[in-house]
């Protein structure tokens, strides 16, 4: 049911994090990766972890907020796989509390530039490729965006990172909609707090952690290993039909 083998799949931020844990289960499940990051030492080692599993890998420097990169990577990608399955657009910044009276149109045109405008250029490349795909007669294929529980319950003094992943659940609705003609799912992942590099300085934050952890009701942080389940789901066959939905995975921290 969740065999990948023939499949390709983009996981942007794929070089630490959520996105190589969700790269790292459709590696397992036997589809071909292609991972974008910024960082070169980042990529290559994650790269070096992802070909263990046996199957191609392609690894790409690339920025996602710029428009121009995101389309020759592209071109790249279709160039060394012949198509593309599934496109997981995972790469995201955030910035340090800032109250919103005091955030500068520099710092929110960041966070919007990589969460909202990078998951923009990314999906509509891999959807262009999908559409035309379904039209000459070979339909299907999955969107996914990473979004966050700061879009549940409202982050005080991260109004910038929250009203980005906010759109990001919009967007993906509509697309559910748009491209179910062709056979297109599009879905978001909603993760809670997950211990990456992005997360790392609050939580070492001993009074951060000591108020927020025990609202966690597994009573731990999560860890990109607990993205590959989802990945692989909706990556495979088995998620056809699931469409339109935002999948939380916070340990239930949103529920307590």
């Amino acid at each position: 049911m969740f065999d990948l083998t023939g499949k390709v799949a983009l996981v942007t931020g794929g070089n630490g994090g959520i996105g190589l844990g969700m790269a790292e289960g459709l590696a397992r499940g036997g589809a071909g990766i292609a991972i974008w990051g910024g960082n070169p030492d980042k990529n290559e080692a994650a790269g070096a972890k992802l070909r263990k599993h046996g199957g191609r890998v392609l690894v790409q420097r690339c920025d996602v907020s710029r428009e121009d990169e995101v389309e020759e990577r592209m071109a790249e990608l279709l160039a060394e796989f012949g198509r593309l399955d599934g496109c997981f657009a995972n790469a995201g910044r955030s910035l340090e509390r800032t109250a919103f009276h005091e955030l500068t149109a520099e710092a929110w045109r960041g966070v919007m530039d990589v969460n909202l405008d990078g998951t923009f250029f990314t999906l509509r490349a891999a959807s262009r490729h999908m559409v035309a795909r379904a039209k000459a007669g070979d339909p299907g294929g999955r969107l996914v965006a990473t979004s966050s529980t700061s879009t549940v319950h409202g982050p005080a003094g991260a109004v910038a990172y929250g009203a980005s992943k906010g759109a990001l659940n919009v967007m993906m609705r509509a697309l559910a909609v748009e491209y179910a003609r062709y056979g297109i799912t599009a879905n978001a992942i909603v993760p809670g707090w997950i211990e990456t590099e992005m997360t790392a300085g609050k939580i070492a934050d001993e009074r951060f952690s000591g108020n927020v952890l025990p609202r966690i009701p597994h009573r731990r942080w999560g860890t990109g290993d607990d993205f590959a389940g989802i990945a692989a789901y909706l990556m495979s066959e088995a998620s056809r039909y699931h469409t339109g939905d935002s999948f939380v995975i916070d340990g239930a921290y949103t529920i307590f």
